[in-house]
């Protein structure tokens, strides 16, 4: 088995083998709606057409003995118009596991300086039940709408920082990378 995938390999490497010789259709994953779209805008750079973003910390406006540590990973689709679509997967401040199925736009060149941006998303969150159910309005079953705001700067075009206002609950701080 180790000999016929290192021939694989070799195979593949070389270029003796290529996805065309195979008739191989590249994979286009494109989860955003199309409606998200702004049709008379250009698409982004096909390196920019996804973002990862990372949040090492968040800042809570009241600190309490309950609140956890906060990671966060979100996957973004990038389309025309500085429109996006994600999915963002974290521990929320009381350690249940949450997601966010969002949509959004970002606006690039803020208050006449290129590098800072402004973004705003919304969509659902999952997560917040028991106890801390009433931390989010219109929270039914764990389930609720939210709009989320966040500002941020550009290092370079691929990659960025970001702060996140988490309403009356506090600062998300995170480094966004697009690929």
């Amino acid at each position: 088995m180790k000999i016929i995938f290192k021939a694989c390999i070799t195979l593949f490497s070389c270029g003796a083998i290529s996805a065309e010789a195979l008739d191989f259709e590249p994979i286009v994953l494109h989860p955003c709606p199309k409606a998200l779209e702004d049709v008379g805008a250009t698409e982004p750079a096909d390196d920019a057409k996804w973002s990862l973003t990372l949040s090492p910390y968040t800042h809570h406006w009241k600190v309490s003995d309950e609140h956890k540590h906060v990671k966060l990973g979100a996957l973004e689709r990038n389309v025309s118009g500085g429109r996006f679509c994600g999915l963002a997967l974290f521990n929320n401040s009381f350690g249940q596991p949450s997601a966010y199925l969002y949509a959004g736009r970002q606006w690039n060149g803020f208050a006449g300086v290129p590098n800072i941006f402004v973004k705003v998303s919304a969509g659902f969150i999952y997560g917040y039940k028991g106890e801390h159910k009433d931390v989010l309005y219109y929270n039914h079953s764990g389930f609720a709408p939210v709009v989320i705001p966040a500002v941020g700067y550009e290092f370079t075009k691929k990659d960025s920082a970001n702060v996140t206002i988490l309403g009356t609950a506090g600062l998300l701080f995170a480094y966004g990378r697009k690929f």
